[in-house]
């Protein structure tokens, strides 16, 4: 029995609890809401000030521009060249000539997307020459002007009248010219490749490469992310097939001097005959230079056919290193673009200027506590 009464006397002090924190609990909240309800006043002016300020923002805010422009990179491992080819690589190998069937992984996956970021790249791509309202001009002087870049350059003396002239040497540029596209760089990058340029891959397995800019101005966003693949695309081209094509020219030379060298050994061979004609065939030692002459001929047969075999092995390694990227859709006007919703930025200042409201008369309401207990 007492354990059944002493049972029930522990539900009966459980249930008294939960009724008191309930109560509690709805007390706490009528006191929250008067005071709301109090403010409710100031409340709403603030709400009103942030959605106005909101709609300010949205209404001059210039929309964002998107060019996107998507390629392929060939892999040379996966284009094949047959088992001929392979054997006769490995043939050319075995001279000591290199013709250049390394796979180039200085380029593959983060490598290239790095590139595409790199001060190098988009300088070149800014100071490449275009056709810009009907005028020769780079994408450098088109960024100061529509970033307003130049705004205060004219109280300096040094950046007043800054320019990036079309067909300026590089070398040339003074430091406020190396400043000025430090900054654009940076901009168009941005922190942790988080800018205007956007350069990733929507699928490791795929080695389809996907660049993206976004900018308030059109013609820049179309025109930069087409120089950019272009300059990029020819940087890779050139540097993947630098070693091939350096082989090309060594075994062109070599080949040329040879033939030379057979043409000259024909035409002593000529002119020895022409010398022992009708020669007495007691007199042997005569015939001794059109000998040496017809050694040289056949010596320099056999050489120039082993070069030329070894060029067009070369060419054909040279052409399996161009080209490198194929593209898959290019930017075309007009441009997808992305504008600040009138209406959700009113909503949104509305409530943040709200809650700040609500903050700062909770704090309030805290310090005149504080210095009352005081």
């Amino acid at each position: 029995m007492e354990t059944i009464e002493n049972f029930e006397h522990e539900i009966g002090n459980t249930l008294t609890k939960d009724s008191l924190s309930i109560k509690d609990l709805f007390s706490a909240f009528k006191v929250e809401f008067t005071f709301v309800k109090k403010n409710f006043l100031i409340l709403l002016i603030f709400g009103i000030i942030g959605g106005v300020l909101g709609f300010l923002y949205a209404f001059t805010s210039k929309p964002v521009f998107k060019a996107s422009i998507s390629f392929v990179l060939e892999d040379e491992k996966s284009s094949g060249g047959g088992v001929g080819l392979s054997g006769a690589l490995g043939l050319a190998s075995s001279v000591g000539i290199d013709l250049g069937s390394g796979g180039g992984g200085a380029f593959s996956g983060a490598n290239l997307l790095e590139l595409m970021r790199s001060r190098t790249m988009v300088e070149k791509a800014l100071l490449k020459n275009q056709l810009i309202n009907g005028k020769s001009e780079n994408l450098a002087n088109l960024f100061i002007q529509f970033k307003n870049l130049n705004a205060g350059w004219g109280n300096d003396s040094q950046l007043n009248g800054l320019n990036f002239n079309a067909g300026q040497d590089r070398s040339k540029y003074t430091l406020q010219h190396d400043s000025i596209l430090g900054i654009i760089h940076s901009t168009i990058v941005g922190v942790e490749g988080k800018g205007m340029l956007n350069v990733f891959q929507k699928d490791k397995k795929a080695s389809i490469i996907n660049l993206e800019v976004k900018a308030t101005n059109e013609t820049f966003a179309k025109l930069f992310v087409e120089s950019l693949a272009k300059e990029v695309s020819q940087f890779y081209i050139e540097t993947k097939s630098k070693r091939a094509s350096m082989n090309v020219e060594i075994l062109q030379k070599q080949a040329d001097s040879i033939r030379n060298k057979l043409n000259e050994a024909i035409t002593g061979v000529a002119q020895a005959n022409d010398n022992i004609y009708n020669l007495n065939p007691a007199l042997n030692v005569n015939r001794t230079p059109s000998s040496k002459r017809q050694i040289d001929v056949q010596a320099n047969t056999a050489i120039l056919t082993q070069l030329v075999a070894n060029l067009e092995m070369a060419k054909v390694s040279l052409m399996k290193a161009t080209p490198l990227i194929q593209v898959i859709d290019k930017p075309i006007l007009p441009l997808d673009k992305d504008k600040v919703s009138k209406r959700k930025s009113l909503m949104i200042g509305g409530l943040v200027a709200g809650f700040i409201a609500l903050f700062g008369l909770y704090l309030r309401r805290w310090y005149l506590s504080l210095i009352a207990d005081l």
